[in-house]
C-alpha cells in the first residue's frame, strides 16, 4: 500500500484527516505558478499538481524517467500529484474525438493526430513517478444530459479497468478512481458503486490486486468549466461524499474558491485542487478574508496598508497596496508576489479549517468565515442549503434567516373610520410583527407617517 489515511477529527460531515503519502505527509494541498519551491516551502505547501499533458509534451515523460523522476528532476521531496491529461485535450484542443479506445487529439506541436488511451496515461504517469496518479476518464462538461453522459460514465469505469490492468507500480504510487454522472444523481451513484465494487479481494495476485485498498476517490466535477448553477453542484458533491468509502480521501478536483472549498468540507471532501488563487492573482486580485482585494483600481494607489493586515506571509509583512499597485499594472513581479501571498492565504484557510474540526470548533469556523465574507448577511441561497444539509447553523450570519417573521393580519375598519395605531402595529407576545392592510389612500400615507 502506497499511502495510510487516517481520520483524525470529525463534525457531522466534515473530517479533518492525514494522508501519509511515500514523499511526505499531506493535509493541505496547492498549485505553483510563477514561484520557487523554495517559497512554496516557506509557506507550508506539501504537495504539488502537475500537468501530465503539458509534461508529457515538454520535457516529455522519457526524460523524466530518465532523470530519476519529477521528484529529482524538480528538485521537490515532498509529495506530487499528476492527472491523467485527458481534460486537458477535451477542454483545450480542438478536434478532440473520445471513442472506446482512448481519446484522439490533434498535436499542438505538428497538427497530426494523436491517441492518448487509458494504458498510455498510466505509463506515462508511472515514468513521471507522482505519488497520486488518475485514471484517464471520459470528460463530458457537466451541463450536458442524454445518453452521452450515460455513455462517459460506463465508459469511464471501462477505463478504470484498464488503468488498474496498466498500472505498475501500485506499491509506490496512488491510482484515484473518478466518480462521472454528470447532473444525474441515477448515474452519480452507479459510478460510485461501480468503483467501490473494484476494490479487488486480497487473494489476488495479479498486478491489478489490491490496488483500491489505497485508491483514493475523485469527483470529477467542472463546475467552472461546464457552468452548472451552484445549487447542482453542493448537491453532487454532497450526493458523492455520502457514498464514498469513510476511510479513503475524497477529493473534488479542480475547485478552488474560498467559499466553495468551505462548503464543500462541510459536506466531507477532504482534497482540492485548482488554478484560481495563483490565477487571479496574475490578474491583480488579492485573497483576504472578505473575499478579493482588486489592486489595480485606483484607490489603491496610495494605500500605505498591507494587503490583509491578519496575514503573516513576506508580501504582506513588506508591501504596501500602493506599492503593489504599481507592480501589477506594470511589472510581472506584481504577479508572483500576489501568488505568493494568495497560496499562502489558502494554506492559512486550509490550516485553519483542518484546525477547527481537530479542536471541535468547526461550525464556529464556518460562521466567521461566512459573516467575513457576507458582512451584510447576503449569504447565498446555496450555501444556506448545502449548510442545513451539513447540520451547520448560519443563521447568524443569514440576514433572511435571522430576521424577524412578519405576519399580515387586517385591523378592523369600520367604513369612514380612520385606523388607529398605537400598541397593534407593535409587536405581538410570539415576537411576530402585525402589517396593517391598507384600505384608502388616507390610510396609506397615515401609515407611511407611523412607520417614519
Amino acid at each position: 500500500m502506497a499511502l495510510r489515511f487516517e481520520v483524525i477529527g470529525r463534525f457531522n460531515r466534515a473530517r479533518a484527516a492525514q494522508l501519509t503519502l511515500p514523499h511526505y505527509i499531506v493535509k493541505h494541498h496547492c498549485t505553483i505558478k510563477g514561484l520557487t519551491y523554495s517559497q512554496l516551502e516557506d509557506i507550508g505547501c506539501q504537495i504539488i499538481l502537475g500537468n501530465t499533458y503539458h509534461l508529457a509534451l515538454r520535457p516529455t515523460a522519457e526524460l523524466i524517467d530518465d532523470m530519476g523522476g519529477l521528484h529529482k528532476f524538480m528538485n521537490w521531496d515532498r509529495a506530487l500529484l499528476t492527472d491523467s491529461g485527458g481534460f486537458q485535450m477535451v477542454s483545450l484542443l480542438h478536434l478532440a474525438d473520445i471513442t472506446e479506445k482512448g481519446v484522439t487529439f490533434q498535436s499542438p506541436a505538428d497538427g497530426q493526430p494523436m491517441l492518448l488511451t487509458p494504458e498510455e496515461s498510466i505509463q506515462i504517469q508511472n515514468k513521471i513517478g507522482a505519488d497520486i496518479i488518475m485514471a484517464l476518464d471520459d470528460v463530458v462538461k457537466t451541463t450536458i444530459t442524454g445518453p452521452r453522459v450515460e455513455e462517459a460514465m460506463y465508459r469511464t469505469l471501462r477505463w478504470i479497468d484498464r488503468c488498474i490492468a496498466a498500472h505498475q507500480r501500485p506499491h509506490e504510487q496512488n491510482l484515484f478512481g473518478i466518480v462521472q454522472g454528470g447532473l444525474d444523481p441515477v448515474l452519480r451513484d452507479i459510478c460510485v458503486k461501480g468503483l467501490v465494487e473494484r476494490d479487488l479481494p486480497g487473494e489476488l495476485t495479479s498486478k491489478g490486486a489490491n490496488l483500491f485498498d489505497s485508491h483514493l476517490w475523485q469527483l470529477r466535477y467542472w463546475w467552472s468549466f461546464g457552468g452548472e448553477d451552484k445549487d447542482s453542484f453542493w448537491r453532487v458533491v454532497a450526493q458523492c461524499t455520502a457514498a464514498l468509502p469513510e476511510d479513503k480521501p475524497r477529493y473534488v478536483m479542480g475547485v478552488g474558491y474560498p467559499l466553495d472549498i468551505v462548503v464543500c468540507s462541510a459536506l466531507g471532501a477532504d482534497m482540492y485542487d485548482c488554478v484560481y488563487p495563483t490565477r487571479t492573482a496574475r490578474f491583480g486580485t488579492a485573497l483576504i478574508p472578505e473575499g478579493v482585494l482588486k489592486l489595480k483600481h485606483k484607490v489603491m494607489a496610495n494605500d500605505e496598508r498591507p494587503i490583509d493586515p491578519t496575514c503573516s506571509c513576506m508580501v504582506c509583512k513588506t508591501y504596501t497596496r500602493a506599492y503593489l499597485h504599481c507592480l501589477v499594472t506594470k511589472d510581472a513581479l506584481g504577479s508572483q508576489l500576489l501568488s505568493y501571498h494568495n497560496l499562502a492565504y489558502m494554506m492559512r484557510l486550509s490550516k485553519e479549517l483542518h484546525l477547527s474540526i481537530v479542536e471541535g470548533r468547526f461550525p464556529d469556523f464556518v460562521r466567521e468565515f461566512l459573516k467575513a465574507q457576507f458582512p451584510r448577511g447576503d449569504v447565498p441561497e446555496w450555501v444556506c442549503n448545502a449548510m442545513e444539509v451539513a447540520g451547520i447553523d448560519i443563521s447568524s450570519c443569514c440576514a433572511h434567516l435571522s430576521a424577524p417573521v412578519y405576519k399580515a393580519s387586517a385591523i378592523p375598519i369600520a367604513d369612514g373610520e380612520a385606523p388607529t395605531f398605537g400598541k397593534e402595529i407593535g409587536a405581538n407576545s410570539s415576537g411576530a410583527v402585525p402589517l396593517l392592510v391598507i384600505i384608502s389612500t388616507e390610510d396609506f400615507l397615515q401609515a407611511i407617517h407611523f412607520f417614519n
